[in-house]
């Protein structure tokens, strides 16, 4: 495990709540689901993990800077939090993965001679399209 994403669990604020969803009528009296808040600003991130962050947590990000998530999946607190808990572990995880440079690619001249002559082909096909003048 990495040591931001260890940093972001010892850091994370847990409460629980009652919860729809499975647990029969036990879920009316236990408070089962897990709401789990990390402040993103205190994780120490460099500026370009700090915005894959941002952009991975979406709606979830407060204008505190908490991402706040959810997790009611389970019928059991352990479950649930044990849940929350890795799903900030993977998006931390994803969010420490620098994305592959895009390489640019360039077409030899057959490439680009095929290309336009297909595209002539389809340009003529829907030009002859439509209402027919006699």
């Amino acid at each position: 495990m990495h040591a931001v994403v260890q940093r972001a669990l010892s850091l994370a604020e847990e409460s629980f709540v009652t919860a729809s969803g499975p647990g029969g009528q036990n879920v009316n009296k236990v408070a089962t689901a897990v709401q789990l808040r990390v402040n993103i600003y205190a994780l120490g991130l460099t500026p370009a993990v700090f915005q894959r962050l941002k952009a991975l947590a979406g709606s979830r990000l407060s204008n505190a800077g908490d991402i706040v998530l959810d997790a009611r999946r389970f019928r059991t607190q352990e479950a649930n939090r044990a849940d929350a808990r890795e799903r900030l572990a993977e998006m931390i995880e994803a969010a420490l993965k620098e994305p592959k440079a895009r390489k640019k690619t360039t077409v030899n001249r057959p490439g680009k001679v095929q290309r336009l002559a297909a595209k002539k082909v389809r340009s003529t096909v829907k030009a002859n399209r439509g209402k027919v003048d006699w």
